[in-house]
């Protein structure tokens, strides 16, 4: 008799060699397993304001019965709403449920088995992910100065290099290209791969200098843009994100794309929350006097601190950053351990209100205590610190 195959034999060994990610528990769940009254999430830079006034209005005004029926498949209203002010055509527009699943369009659309992907070593992790798991080559260039290096990703193109992922300003470190870098990066590809600059955190730049990829569009049809309703919008929960590029690729990436995939209440949500200025001036002044503030008390405590632009920064700990998040979340408070960003001892910390940080920075002291390595330091000038254990 003939032995069947077990169901894992039919995976690709490529698949195989994946290990899958493992999503942290409900709150719930963590709060009863730590014996701890309350949870502080400052692992996934979510906005603690929540979504915009408007949007929250939007939800709210659903009606029940509409849940019955199919949402736009396409997002249709949303584009033309986004279009319009963003003075560009809305098939320019291509949305997606959440970021991940557009960068998944994209490397369906261009890449094929042999091909390869070019980022960061350090840097949003799901660029590398996708494109394993769709059998084709990520190549992680080392950081320079916590950043892109522009001449370290040349280098390691070759003719089945389909396309760039550079995330502008970077998960984790906050750095960015500014409009110049970007340029010449841009002119010295050529349009021999196409260049996605994911600005996720766009809205969160304070820096003068920090550009706005729109304006390179024109004269680059390779160039393709990411953005998102989960960070600033506070819309994460409902997965909604786009991307933007000139016609020809949109259309390109539209063949590859999963229609419907985004709900009903996530493009009304959308529509609203996109006017809403007000909530992104709040939520900016909230994040900078956040940041500057716990800067300083960490840095206070002997501790490397990496504080760019973005809702969140990082910090080098002299001991596992496992153990960190195991010693924190005891008191409330659950950070984003980095050694999966190979950042290894180091944790990224979402920025929230003050009084929050400065809870959270008295946790942090007391493990550091805890552990005989708390190095209270004078203010400035700064001579000494903890650099984290490689």
């Amino acid at each position: 008799m003939r032995m069947k195959k077990h169901p894992s034999m039919l995976v690709p060994e490529f698949i195989r060699e994946i290990d899958p990610y493992i999503p942290s528990r409900p709150d719930h769940y963590l709060m009863a397993a730590y014996g701890i009254p309350v949870l502080h999430r400052l692992n996934n830079n979510e906005n603690p304001f929540g979504p915009p006034p408007s949007a929250m209005e939007a939800i709210q005004s659903l009606d029940p019965k509409d849940m019955a029926i199919y949402p736009s498949g396409d997002a249709f209203d949303l584009r033309c709403h986004m279009a319009e002010k963003l003075g560009i055509s809305p098939d320019q527009i291509l949305c997606g449920n959440g970021a991940n699943e557009i960068i998944q369009f994209v490397i369906s659309a261009y890449c094929e088995a042999g091909d390869n992907i070019i980022t960061a070593d350090k840097t949003f992790a799901v660029y590398e992910w996708v494109a394993e798991f769709s059998g084709v080559e990520a190549r992680l260039t080392p950081m320079k100065d916590h950043g892109f290096d522009p001449e370290a990703m040349l280098a390691f193109m070759d003719e089945r290099t389909k396309i760039f992922f550079i995330c502008n300003p970077n998960n984790p470190t906050g750095t960015f290209w500014d409009k110049e870098t970007l340029h010449k990066f841009l002119e010295a590809v050529d349009g021999r791969a196409m260049v996605v600059v994911d600005e996720a955190y766009c809205e969160f730049a304070e820096d003068e200098t920090f550009p706005d990829a729109l304006i390179l569009l024109d004269d680059h049809p390779n160039l393709l843009i990411f953005r998102t309703f989960s960070k600033m919008y506070g819309l994460a929960g409902l997965r909604i994100g786009y991307l933007i590029g000139q016609k020809d690729p949109v259309f390109d990436i539209c063949r590859t794309r999963i229609v419907y995939s985004i709900n009903s209440a996530a493009q009304k949500a959308a529509m609203a929350a996109f006017d809403d200025k007000e909530h992104i001036a709040k939520t900016k002044l909230m994040v900078k006097e956040s940041k500057d503030w716990l800067k300083t008390r960490l840095e206070g405590m002997g501790l490397f601190v990496i504080a760019g632009e973005g809702n969140y920064l990082i910090a080098g700990l002299p001991f596992n950053d496992q153990l960190a998040y195991r010693k924190l979340i005891r008191k409330g408070y659950m950070v984003r351990t980095m050694t999966g960003f190979r950042y290894p001892n180091h944790i990224r910390i979402t920025l929230r209100e003050k009084p929050l940080m400065e809870g959270f920075a008295a946790a942090l002291e007391e493990v550091l205590e805890e552990r005989g390595c708390l190095k209270m330091i004078p203010s400035e000038p700064r001579k000494t610190e903890w650099k984290p254990v490689e």
